[in-house]
């Protein structure tokens, strides 16, 4: 399921802050926040070991990409892998609208998915959903600002999604211009197991579903075994280019948490010296 919120080149320190909890069953099998190489490709983020693609993950070139499942009732047989979208835009050199353009060739292959790609060293950011299915895509420029993406279009209001955004605002108020304590917006904000009232609910998939998914940290038991939150992210970029990736995570019923920092690499320009030799007869 997942949910993220993040404020987008419309702070004094951050161009972006992004917190991220991944949603899911906790017996899938999953490699936790790292380096990894992907056909030769840098890549940071947490891996699913079952389709071999990622939620969430940053290449030192300065790109980022995140993903959430969109809530339908039913749902498309012999797809592709969402988490594989974040890795073809972290392997790609396009711009994210070019990225986002190309996307419409394909992107019914997919289940239904909202995927943002963000290029920091451009402050270049785009929303790309497939669905309602037979619409064409939705393609957006992300606005500076602060924003919250859950099961939904981007900033739709599903209570938990409001809850999120108004919470997510208050902290960053707090903090002023200062530098955020992100394991503290990570405990206070992303920890939260406030269910929504059941009058307020989408309606798209059985009332006690959507109700036990209504929280922000999300913890069901169900006969295939736990489902919910089994990690949470807290991504801050700089306006220097400095990246700092927190991931705090579920493995083998126990939490653990990573810190991973980094500077994203600048650009450097081809020089090709040409050497004219003026030959005097």
């Amino acid at each position: 399921m997942c949910i993220a919120a993040f404020i987008w080149q419309a702070h004094p320190l951050y161009p972006l802050l992004l917190l991220h909890n991944r949603d899911e069953y906790h017996n899938r099998p999953t490699k936790a926040l790292a380096w990894w190489d992907v056909d030769g490709y840098e890549i940071l983020g947490g891996r699913d070991e079952v389709a071999g693609g990622t939620w969430l993950a940053c290449s030192r070139q300065g790109r980022v990409a995140f993903l959430t499942n969109v809530w339908e009732l039913h749902h498309l047989q012999r797809t592709k892998s969402r988490g594989d979208l974040p890795l073809r835009f972290l392997k790609s050199t396009k711009s994210p609208m070019e990225f986002a353009e190309q996307m419409m060739v394909d992107a019914h292959r997919y289940n239904g998915f909202n995927l943002i790609v963000a290029d920091i060293p451009s402050k270049s950011m785009v929303y790309i959903s497939n669905r309602p299915i037979g619409e064409p895509i939705t393609i957006q420029l992300v606005s500076p600002g602060l924003h919250v993406l859950s099961n939904a279009k981007l900033d739709s209001p599903w209570p938990k999604a409001v809850r999120l955004g108004q919470r997510f605002k208050q902290m960053l108020n707090k903090y002023g211009r200062k530098e955020v304590m992100v394991k503290e917006m990570v405990e206070k904000l992303m920890k939260d197991r406030v269910k929504a009232d059941k009058s307020k609910l989408p309606g798209i998939c059985a009332l006690d579903w959507e109700f036990n998914h209504s929280s922000i940290f999300v913890e069901v038991d169900t006969p295939r075994g736990l489902c919910g939150t089994r990690s949470t992210a807290a991504l801050t970029i700089r306006a220097g280019g400095e990246v700092s990736f927190y991931d705090k995570y579920l493995e083998k019923d126990m939490w653990f948490e990573r810190t991973i920092n980094y500077l994203i690499q600048k650009k450097t320009r081809d020089c090709t010296t040409q050497l004219t030799y003026l030959c005097m007869l």
